[in-house]
């Protein structure tokens, strides 16, 4: 096996985010073996990651974290020195209809992840020493701000009211207690909402932006009042990143874009920049807006205090979001085929086939 300075273990590694930042490590640290840990589930797409799958430093496991004995084979196989823990399930509306799924993955499974590497780094002659776990979690967890409310800060109290938010609350809560019983160190980070490529057709934006250039409705919840705070993915990346090599072990870290916007702005933006990229005339598909019954327990605002982040680490969102939606936009409409084969299916068939269903 090829000899590096360290290895770094990135669980969900195919997803979204994971994948944006799996490319940044591999390309960054060129020394460093990075090992992409996913269970290619719906939302794990390894065409995210063609441009750095023969990289020599870098590693692709087909495997499930909540699979204890493949997780202790693991860290032990590549000898890790670090996690970035990103793989969960992430979508509200699907915890609403099926929260066990989301109780296995988030909460068994960082558990299941958390005491693999527990017992390999305490079976080392140096212990914990130039170790690190970081916990990637979600500002949902703070549950829900009035609009004349300040930010969620690091400190904010823990409020969730969704199966999702409960269950990245939870995982929260068992990551900071083996810091705090076992002594691993570990880092929290809490994001706001991730916009950009590669993200699963399922989520707003690339919804939107697929429903607009196919003249379909833009379903919006209630009245569109709901303010999110929006972080791209790249910048996200970057500050997950510094976190895992410069964090204070224990801390957490807000990550947000200090962008907020209302959902129905925010349409109404999209739609100004899908139409502009389509040449159509300037409000062609405003009348695709629908307005549906809001999802249950719709936290009306969230918006995160990134100024622990900037202080410590000197991190600051730098994607301008005209820019990035631009760029997000412009990165939908390149790319059909990637969008095609994640709505029909064909990647998630010729991965399967690939690694087979174990």
């Amino acid at each position: 096996m090829e000899q590096f300075k360290n290895t770094i273990i990135v669980t969900g590694g195919a997803g979204f985010i994971g994948s944006h930042l799996v490319k940044r490590l591999v390309k960054r640290y060129p020394e460093t073996r990075i090992v992409n840990v996913d269970a290619l589930t719906y939302a794990g797409n390894l065409e995210n990651l063609t441009e750095v799958e023969a990289e020599p430093n870098y590693v692709f496991v087909k495997a499930d974290i909540c699979d204890e004995e493949a997780m202790t084979r693991l860290f032990r196989e590549y000898e890790a020195d670090g996690v970035i823990h990103l793989a969960a399930e992430s979508h509200v509306d699907r915890s609403i209809t099926d929260p066990l799924a989301f109780v296995r993955t988030n909460v068994l499974g960082t558990i299941t992840l958390l005491q693999a590497a527990q017992q390999y780094w305490e079976s080392l002659p140096e212990g914990y020493e130039g170790k690190k776990f970081h916990h990637v979690s979600t500002d949902e967890v703070y549950g829900a701000l009035e609009p004349g409310d300040g930010l969620f800060m690091e400190t904010t109290r823990y409020n969730p009211h969704s199966p999702y938010s409960s269950s990245k609350a939870s995982s929260d809560h068992f990551v900071r207690a083996w810091h705090d019983t076992y002594g691993m160190p570990t880092v929290v980070t809490n994001c706001s909402n991730n916009y950009g490529p590669n993200q699963f057709p399922e989520k707003l934006i690339p919804l939107f932006i697929n429903n607009i250039r196919h003249r379909r409705p833009l379903p919006v919840y209630g009245k569109g009042e709901n303010v999110r705070d929006w972080l791209f993915v790249g910048d996200h990346a970057e500050a997950l990143d510094l976190v895992f090599h410069k964090g204070e072990a224990g801390e957490t870290y807000n990550i947000g874009g200090n962008n907020e916007w209302r959902n129905i702005d925010l349409v109404k933006a999209l739609i100004k920049a899908v139409d502009a990229e389509l040449g159509n005339p300037e409000g062609a598909s405003l009348d695709l807006i629908t307005y549906v019954t809001d999802r249950k327990g719709h936290d009306l605002r969230y918006a995160i205090d990134a100024s622990k982040i900037e202080r410590e680490l000197g991190w600051t969102p730098a994607t301008d979001f005209e820019e990035g939606l631009r760029k997000t936009v412009r990165w939908y409409l390149d790319n059909p085929e990637w969008l095609e084969h994640v709505t029909s299916g064909a990647y998630a068939d010729y991965y399967r086939r690939m690694y087979g269903n174990r």
